[in-house]
């Protein structure tokens, strides 16, 4: 079973669903002596497939992929009506019309038998934690789980059920909110903070997660009480990352960033534009409904480089982002890491 010390350098990899996580990027945190990792999220079962074969077959580093967990089917009601009659002005101004609100498991069990059967060294998990056979599962099949948690609680009920590690992601990181629930009253914890509440309540390993943009903050981590560090959106300007050419050109500018629910029905963090502004107060709590019915509306704005219109995720540390080869950013992280705990252990 994968042992995070197995890594030359502490930092994985965050998979980035929807377009930033490529085999490409994978491949050069590997070969850099991180945890490279595939994203599921939103993919057909065969070409995650394809893209664990690729990554297979261009490394004998160990890496890992990200799944889904499926969420609750949101019933019918007047706040999710309401928001997407809102949402009609956004297609029409893209000249496309809205995706149907429909419910989806983005096919968990099928790729869920894609990554048993092709056995990468480790399995995360977004949006809740796996049952306990599936745990048993892919731990038979030697594939580490590792789970995403937000708060304590989840963090113990991960433990409980089986999982080898937690990715714990605290409220500074880009992307999608990855606990087990979406819940209104849920400020969120910083990344320190939460890294000690939650290595006092466990006993797994734990990789930190939200905010991590140069090689002090790895060592900030490290001190706190994680194994590793995960790097989302310090990675998102390399040449290896997918990330679409309008949200390139303002990843590394100085701007604010804000939980929103407009884009996709779930709390994500992502810089603030037109789109989250004028939409984040009347969208509901409905993930997957509202991701499928923006869906067409985001990818016409992403493509005519209208970043007013489509979700800009990032990070509260995305202004450090360096346009640079990803094995380059690991290994610089590393060495950094390296020199601030050298330097604080010889002034303490």
């Amino acid at each position: 079973m994968f042992d995070l010390s197995e890594l030359r350098e502490p930092i994985v990899q965050a998979p980035m669903a929807g377009g930033p996580s490529t085999v490409a990027l994978a491949l050069a945190v590997c070969r850099a002596g991180g945890l490279g990792f595939l994203a599921a999220g939103y993919q057909q079962p065969e070409a995650l497939r394809e893209q664990i074969v690729g990554l297979r077959d261009a490394t004998d580093a160990p890496f890992g992929v990200n799944l889904f967990l499926p969420t609750t089917p949101t019933r019918a009601n007047a706040g999710l009506d309401a928001y997407l009659d809102e949402l009609v002005d956004e297609a029409a101004r893209q000249q496309v019309p809205l995706g149907a609100p429909r419910y989806s498991d983005d096919a968990w069990e099928t790729k869920l038998d894609v990554v048993v059967h092709e056995r990468p060294a480790v399995a995360s998990f977004t949006f809740g934690c796996p049952p306990a056979a599936a745990i048993e599962r892919l731990q038979r099949a030697d594939v580490a789980v590792w789970v995403t948690v937000t708060n304590p609680d989840e963090a113990e009920r991960a433990q409980a059920a089986g999982a080898d590690a937690l990715v714990v992601q605290g409220v500074e990181a880009g992307g999608h909110r990855g606990g087990f629930t979406d819940g209104e009253d849920d400020d969120g914890s910083g990344l320190l903070a939460l890294l000690r509440v939650i290595a006092h309540a466990t006993a797994i390993p734990l990789v930190a997660s939200g905010g991590i943009a140069d090689g002090a903050a790895v060592a900030a981590v490290l001190c706190a009480g994680a194994s590793a560090a995960q790097l989302g959106t310090a990675l998102m300007l390399c040449p290896e990352a997918g990330t679409s050419p309008a949200q390139r050109s303002l990843l590394a500018q100085r701007a604010p960033t804000r939980l929103t629910r407009a884009f996709s029905g779930r709390q994500a963090r992502g810089i603030v534009n037109r789109f989250l502004l004028e939409h984040s107060a009347t969208a509901p709590a409905a993930y997957p409904e509202i991701h499928h019915a923006t869906s067409p509306v985001r990818a016409a704005a992403r493509h005519r480089g209208d970043t007013d219109a489509f979700n800009l995720w990032a990070g509260q540390a995305h202004e450090l982002a360096q346009e640079r080869p990803a094995g380059e950013i690991v290994h610089a992280f590393g060495e950094e890491a390296r020199d601030v705990l050298q330097h604080w252990a010889g002034r303490l």
